[in-house]
């Protein structure tokens, strides 16, 4: 068994990389404030990555940035300026969609290691040649291949495979979408996504305006603005076969709660076949079942005959609500709130390593000492009890359905 797996997991910002690194992941992506694909995100200033690589290089995880945008003429005296700027944080590596950007970064900083992004939509052995001759390192794979379509990368030598194995989907092909842009002006390709594939859609026919009518489907649903999200959990043996080596997490938009459970699942799945174990756990997907999420599906992967990659109905899911994050703040273990619960609720503390407990609240204190009520959300509480294992980094979720 390959010992060099690698965890790659999202950063969003300084919250979600701490978060990341705590619940077990090999290697981070994150973006500055320029040329990331998403623009939306928390991000990091030029100080905060200077931060972040001190915390990554002390927990011995890799630290990816993104520099995937598309972008114009007039913006590589920036980029140039930039990469000058990054040159002694010693980033593990640049993951890039753009030639001109991955030339300007051969010139620049000749040293540093390439990734390329599956916005290059690499489906064969041909194209990952031509980006290995030209400085890359290592390919994100386009997310419409097959496992027979990743086992012919093998003919490629030296050349690593990363893989997204969770998170959200997009109708466009690997993520080159053009409908926000035309919608909204917003494009998609330079990491402003307004995400106009969730939205609700009708049909409305030219000679009938005013009349909404439904998208006809199949067995399979429909085919417009409806994509699953990805769940390989599952499938990490065969991927791994098929050569992968880097198993990516979507996801530098969702929250820290999203960030913890689906890095402690894949950290314990891949663990598990590092260890020669290829039984699929069933709590695996219970736990991913608890953060929001649409209809899973495993993509293109098992087939394109059998591709799951839409559904007819892709409301948001989730068992379970985010209620707190447990904070120490050098006097004791505290929580902050994120949704309010109260005295005799039974909540879940989660914790790294899949270390879970149900415990129900016997009271509720101010940091000051006084009794209180409820826990309303970025309000500061401590609770009793907590279990010995209990640590800062930690969260209380509930189960929804109840108060």
């Amino acid at each position: 068994m390959d010992n060099s797996l690698e965890l790659l997991v999202p950063a969003g910002d300084p919250d979600k990389l701490k978060t990341a690194i705590r619940f077990g992941a090999d290697a981070v992506y994150l973006a500055g404030s320029d040329f990331g694909l998403r623009a939306r995100a928390g991000n990091f200033s030029f100080f905060q990555l200077e931060q972040a690589r001190q915390q990554t290089r002390a927990a011995g995880v890799k630290m990816y940035l993104t520099l995937n945008a598309s972008l114009r003429a007039s913006e590589f005296p920036a980029l140039e300026a930039l990469l000058e700027e990054l040159k002694p944080l010693e980033l593990d590596a640049y993951i890039v969609a753009d030639a001109g950007v991955l030339a300007c970064i051969r010139r620049v900083d000749p040293q540093r290691a390439i990734h390329m992004s599956t916005q290059a939509n690499t489906c064969n052995p041909p194209a990952a040649s031509f980006w290995q001759q030209a400085g890359v390192g290592r390919i994100n794979l386009a997310r419409e291949l097959t496992l027979a379509d990743i086992q012919a990368f093998k003919t490629v030598p030296d050349l690593e495979l990363e893989a997204f194995v969770h998170g959200a989907m997009c109708v466009a092909h690997s993520g080159r979408c053009l409908i926000s842009t035309a919608l909204t002006g917003r494009s998609a390709n330079r990491g402003d996504c307004a995400q106009p594939c969730r939205w609700n859609y009708s049909l409305v026919e030219e000679m009938r305006p005013g009349e909404a009518m439904t998208v006809e489907e199949d067995q399979r649903g429909t085919y417009l603005f409806n994509s699953r999200d990805l769940c390989l959990v599952e499938h990490l043996g065969p991927l791994v076969d098929a050569g992968v080596s880097s198993f990516k997490i979507e996801g530098r938009m969702k929250g820290i709660y999203y960030v913890a459970v689906t890095t402690d699942v894949y950290r314990q799945a891949l663990d598990r076949l590092l260890a020669g174990e290829r039984e699929v756990d069933p709590r695996w997907r219970d736990e991913l079942d608890t953060v929001s999420h649409r209809p899973y599906g495993s993509g293109f992967l098992l087939g394109r005959d059998d591709a799951q990659i839409s559904a007819a109905d892709t409301r948001y899911l989730r068992s379970h609500d985010f209620v707190g994050l447990v904070c120490d703040a050098g006097e004791g273990l505290y929580v902050e709130g994120r949704n309010r619960f109260l005295p005799g609720e039974e909540l879940e503390l989660i914790g790294p390593q899949m270390r879970r407990a149900v415990i129900r609240v016997a009271g509720l204190r101010g940091l000051d000492g006084t009794e209180l009520t409820v826990a309303q959300p970025n309000s500061k509480v401590r609770i009793e009890p907590f279990p010995e294992w209990a640590e800062a980094g930690d969260m209380l979720r509930r189960k929804r359905g109840r108060a």
